[in-house]
């Protein structure tokens, strides 16, 4: 059965009570982070359905958002998840050029994940770095100015972190 630790039901329940009676459905956004931290890293439909559940809103106005924004995953990710700004920007910069590259390097193409879980590539609408072009988040860390040797590094990175982490 799907449910929040008693820690998080009770950030929930604060997260809901910002918010007048009748309008709780203004919590599904805070709400979805807090599941999406709380359950592996992606929302499946049980975990949205439980989401409606606790808003006390249909799970279509939960789908609604939660497929609309790029932040919440649809299906499991990766341990590091590239998210690269693919808007204008980004695209004269070269991101087209950067997405293809990581996509040979990893052997995925976007929405794919590395058959060793520790590699999503994703393309997402504007980031707002566009002066730092081409970009990708990274959690919660911008990588700017992205060259195929920089990708490289930051590849590395990653796989270092994990080894060192396990």
């Amino acid at each position: 059965m799907i449910q929040f630790s008693d820690s998080k039901l009770k950030e929930v329940e604060k997260i809901i009570a910002r918010y007048p009676q009748g309008k709780q459905k203004s919590a599904v956004i805070p709400v979805l982070h807090l599941a999406q931290q709380e359950f592996g890293g992606w929302l499946d439909v049980p975990v949205m359905d439980y989401v409606a559940s606790l808003l006390s809103i249909t799970p279509i106005e939960v789908y609604e958002v939660a497929t609309f924004y790029s932040m919440f995953n649809l299906k499991p990710v990766g341990r590091y998840m590239f998210e690269v700004c693919q808007t204008g920007p980004c695209m004269i910069s070269g991101a087209d050029n950067i997405i293809d590259y990581i996509g040979k390097k990893l052997g995925i193409k976007p929405g794919e994940t590395t058959s060793d879980g520790m590699f999503t590539l994703k393309t997402v609408e504007c980031l707002g770095a566009c002066g730092y072009a081409p970009m990708m988040q990274m959690g919660k860390h911008y990588k700017e100015h992205l060259t195929p040797q920089r990708v490289d590094e930051i590849v590395d990175e990653c796989r270092r972190n994990a080894a060192s982490n396990n």
